[in-house]
């Protein structure tokens, strides 16, 4: 692969301004061309392209297009920069007026030089946020996919879509299916911005030729138009890639726009030097339905303040993974005490959690076409989730961790939508990890607070997900949680339920219909703030797992729990897998004689504090 990095622009306002400023602040750079004016951290911009491409793993030749004007000024960089002198490339034109235009200056680099290769071509003046993405990332994208590649951007707010190429991007195959020349206000709802940054296969670079023959006036020879004429009249297969970074072009700016931008994107990079980011997700209580979200049923769950996993990321010289001194323990007081340990909690951690997810996650970012920059950063987390009682103590782990992730790299909402977001929880541990589990914990955990899920089989064939809402939390009724201090016996409900429901047995087909219609109930009675009929809807979504998975299935532990329960009127349920139930008491006399039975049978008992998202200033952050 060859790239080409055009520096030919002739900018006349900046220079100009730079040449009349009276404050004396800019007379050092009276005359310097564009792509040689400081840029980020005081480096020159053309300075930052160079080490970027200067690879010879990925281009066997790199050039620079210039113009006779400013051609001295790029020799004598050339020289001092150990840029090859002979790769400089003198368009010939002197002044804005009798400029080529930049598909032009392209297409003569390609000429003179005879290249027959794929190329890069980048603008060699444009200023960027970020210096550490991985331009090998890119290219790799671009030979995934049949295609040209256009990188683009997120406007920021401040930014106007009418000042720049705007592309339409589809997110499934990641082809842009329009391109807008600095469109009018309301002829598109994209904000994502091409920038001067393409990748053109070898067998594309003919329709530079055919361009220009159509386009005689340097004016309309600029990329915009170039796009415009590929993408929407020949319809030619373009591929774009998004940078999570900010991108401004000096191109026919003045002093004033160049220095608001270095200014802009250097208090960026020092307000984040170091600083930590930390994010928590919280467990979860199933209140109706479950386990019928893995059958294509309908649930309502709530997230709950009680117990949480922290997830700290900052930025660093290398990866690093950190091992949590209790849940992943690598020092142990004797033989007898790595025995015990390993007997009783098992050999998987938190830290397994942690590495599958940042897998996981740079692989769907290179899938999706977002190129990562190439920072490193030291994780590690925390959680007081209790283990082995059924509240998606691990999807929290793993829900925290990508909050991390997308916060340290600017992945948006839009990159990663909230149900695509829980889909990829769900894979992390299905996937990577080989947990058996269901998508419910993963919804809740990323929509916070009280949801309710619809996962009917054409919902989610039809959009890959279900249909999933927020529901009103003002006025609850006092919900409580109990738990197995030892959870070993009846942990986790084991059976056969699922190949018997892709059997098309009758009874557990008929069980999932019924779950999914005491959801419905359920979502009424709360909605109405019905309490009582809540309470018989969660009594009747115990009896009806009862009927399905046996008490065998359910365990001892569980079923004493649920009878001592009911002993003081209290409605029951299990919350998620086993090993905890989660109760509706109306009797707040009869909620501190439970509480004291529960104790004493060994049991943790605790009345929930729902976590409300709205009432929180900084959802799940710290």
């Amino acid at each position: 692969m060859i790239c080409i990095l055009l520096v030919a622009g002739h900018g006349t306002v900046l220079e100009a301004q730079i040449r009349n400023d009276d404050t004396g602040l800019y007379s050092h750079l009276t005359g310097i061309p564009k792509a040689l004016l400081p840029g980020i951290g005081g480096k020159k911009i053309l300075d930052f392209w160079w080490e970027t491409v200067n690879m010879r793993q990925l281009f066997t030749e790199v050039y620079l297009v210039t113009n006779a004007d400013k051609y001295k000024h790029y020799e004598r960089w050339a020289t001092a920069n150990d840029f090859p002198v002979e790769n400089v490339v003198n368009d010939g034109s002197t002044t804005l007026e009798d400029r080529l235009g930049a598909v032009a200056n392209l297409e003569l680099a390609i000429r003179s030089r005879k290249l027959q290769d794929d190329i890069i071509v980048i603008a060699g003046d444009m200023l960027c946020a970020d210096h550490n993405f991985d331009i090998a990332q890119v290219i790799r994208f671009f030979r995934s996919e049949p295609g040209e590649l256009i990188i683009y951007y997120e406007l920021e707010e401040s930014e106007k879509s009418s000042s720049r190429g705007i592309v339409e991007v589809c997110p499934d195959t990641h082809r842009i299916t329009r391109f807008l020349e600095k469109p009018q206000e309301g002829l598109t709802a994209s904000r994502l911005a091409s920038v001067v940054f393409y990748c053109i296969r070898r067998d594309t670079l003919s329709y530079l030729s055919d361009f220009l023959r159509m386009q005689p006036q340097a004016t309309d020879r600029s990329f915009g138009r170039f796009w415009e004429w590929l993408i929407n009249e020949k319809q030619l297969d373009v591929f774009g890639m998004k940078l999570p970074t900010g991108f401004q072009l000096i191109g026919q700016v003045g002093l004033s726009d160049y220095t608001k931008w270095l200014t802009h994107y250097s208090t960026k990079q020092q307000d984040n030097p170091a600083k930590p980011i930390t994010y928590r997700s919280f467990a979860r209580v199933g209140l109706m339905g479950n386990p019928s979200d893995g059958f294509n049923g309908k649930t309502i769950a709530m997230s709950i303040s009680n117990f949480w996993a922290e997830v700290t990321l900052v930025e660093s010289q290398t990866l690093v993974l950190v091992p949590h001194p209790l849940n992943d323990p690598t020092e142990f007081g004797s033989l007898q005490d790595l025995f015990c340990i390993s007997r009783k909690e098992g050999y998987l951690g938190g830290l397994r959690l942690l590495q599958a997810t940042c897998k996981k996650f740079y692989q769907f970012c290179s899938k999706q076409g977002i190129a990562l920059t190439k920072q490193n950063f030291t994780l590690k987390y925390d959680t007081n989730i209790p283990r082995q009682v059924g509240l998606a103590g691990s999807s929290a782990i793993v829900s925290a961790t990508l909050k991390c992730l997308m916060k340290f790299y600017n992945i948006t909402d839009n990159d990663l939508p909230k149900p695509i977001r829980a889909n990829f929880i769900l894979n992390v541990e299905t996937d990577e990890l080989f947990i058996t589990a269901g998508l419910q914990d993963r919804v809740v955990q990323v929509y916070e607070g009280l949801v309710y899920m619809d996962f009917s089989k054409k919902l989610m064939e039809e959009q890959g997900y279900g249909n999933y809402v927020s529901m009103d939390m003002s006025g609850l009724p006092l919900f409580w949680l109990a738990y197995l201090s030892d959870p070993s016996d009846s942990g986790r409900i084991h059976s056969n339920i699922r190949q018997r429901w892709l059997n098309g047995e009758p009874l557990v087909v008929e069980a999932m219909k019924t779950f999914a219609e005491l959801t419905d109930q359920a979502r009424m009675a709360l909605q109405d703030k019905d309490w009582r009929r809540l309470a018989q809807l969660m009594d009747q979504n115990f009896e009806l797992r009862r009927s399905v998975y046996t008490d065998d299935c359910l365990g001892p532990g569980n079923l004493r729990m649920v009878q001592l329960a009911r002993q003081f009127g209290s409605a029951v349920k299990l919350p998620g897998s086993g090993g905890a139930v989660v109760g509706l008491c109306l009797d707040d006399e009869r909620l501190v004689e439970m509480r004291q039975a529960f104790q004493e049978a060994g049991c943790v008992f605790c009345l929930i504090t729902p976590y409300n998202p709205s009432a929180s200033t900084v959802s799940g952050q710290h």
